[in-house]
């Protein structure tokens, strides 16, 4: 007969999951494994809100297991570390993102691209090394290899770092791979939400000149005046769209919704690029005006280990934090009716240290 949720591992754990597709998170008691040599544990202090959190719940993308316990932009505080860890010790600040665990066999793993690794371990509905189901940071403590830890600049506020650990990296992995970091250049960031934000402080921090292109013109103010962009396009905007055509070095298209993507590539100077970080589940590829210009369509999922924790160190360095909601974890199903309405500025981050409770 199979253990039950609370005894598959020998530390008790609590969390809030969804236990069937589209269904309201509640309390759900669980367990986690006990430390390994090479695990670090830590209380969660705060986790952040990722829209993929809610496209998993709903089982937007076929692949969610449950009980799900979603959260993949988590940070606290060292509590145990393993006999063979190096990097960590107790009371250290630290924080997990979208991976726990790769093959460290792959091209890719050599390459510290372990988010490209085909065995790569998902922080929540993953399958670990040991045949059990991954739960995220909507918990009271994690454990995890120590290989997967970034360690939180003291600088660095926890619940500001959480969101870095997806929205940031998403954003800063592709301008530095893609050579968009260079100052001078001209960014386009096609989306204002929590991956949008955070782009546009990363690539103005990098010295670039920032063009936000959205389809709300209401954003426009909070775009240049808190966000720091240079420029505002409203993509609806005919006239906008067409003065602009032809002067950006390259965009980063942030937007999970299925829109058209022609209008983004006639921004684009001749060998421009265009990066899709956003998740639509098409996009109509039209392949002419990529012959014309010798520009390029590519795609960006998160970074690897040693790149998420430069970016980490760069956002605290240069005083970048995302703008944050913070929300008690009882709060956080009307969160989620919020986030599918876009009505947050521009995370929600559960203060999980705080407000978990039994129930």
């Amino acid at each position: 007969m199979a253990k039950s949720y609370e005894e598959e591992h020998p530390v008790k754990a609590l969390g809030w999951a969804a236990t069937v597709p589209a269904g309201k998170l509640a309390p759900f008691k669980f367990s986690r494994r006990a430390t390994t040599e090479k695990d670090v544990r830590f209380k969660v202090s705060y986790c952040g809100i990722c829209h993929s959190d809610l496209h998993n719940i709903n089982n937007d993308f076929g692949k969610s297991k449950y009980p799900l316990v979603p959260g993949h932009e988590i940070v606290g505080v060292v509590t145990e570390v393993g006999s063979k860890v190096q990097k960590f010790k107790i009371g250290d600040k630290v924080g997990v993102g979208c991976m726990v665990g790769s093959c460290h066999s792959c091209d890719s793993c050599a390459h510290d691209l372990e988010n490209y690794c085909p065995k790569m371990i998902l922080t929540y509905k993953g399958t670990y090394y040991d045949g059990t189901m991954t739960y995220g940071g909507y918990s009271d403590h994690m454990v995890v290899d120590e290989h997967f830890i970034v360690r939180i600049p003291d600088n660095l506020p926890l619940e500001a770092a959480a969101p870095l650990l997806c929205a940031g990296i998403t954003t800063y992995s592709p301008l530095k791979y893609f050579e968009l970091d260079k100052p001078g250049q001209h960014l386009g960031v096609v989306g204002l939400g929590g991956l949008g934000h955070v782009c546009v402080k990363f690539a103005k921090a990098f010295g670039a000149k920032v063009t936000v292109i959205s389809t709300s013109p209401n954003k426009k103010k909070e775009a240049i005046e808190q966000l720091g962009a240079d420029c505002f396009l409203v993509s609806s905007d005919q006239d906008q769209m067409q003065a602009a055509v032809g002067t950006m070095d390259g965009i980063i298209d942030t937007v999970s919704a299925i829109h058209p993507i022609l209008p983004l590539l006639a921004l684009l100077k001749s060998h421009g690029k265009l990066v899709v970080v956003g998740a639509p589940k098409s996009l109509e590829l039209p392949v002419f005006p990529l012959l014309m210009g010798r520009k390029i369509v590519a795609g960006s999922t998160i970074g690897g280990m040693k790149e998420t924790q430069e970016m980490i160190d760069f956002a605290a360095k240069h005083n970048i934090k995302p703008d944050i909601e913070i929300i008690p974890m009882d709060y956080v199903n009307t969160a989620m009716e919020r986030l599918e309405k876009a009505d947050v500025k521009y995370r929600f981050v559960i203060d999980v240290g705080n407000s978990l409770k039994v129930a």
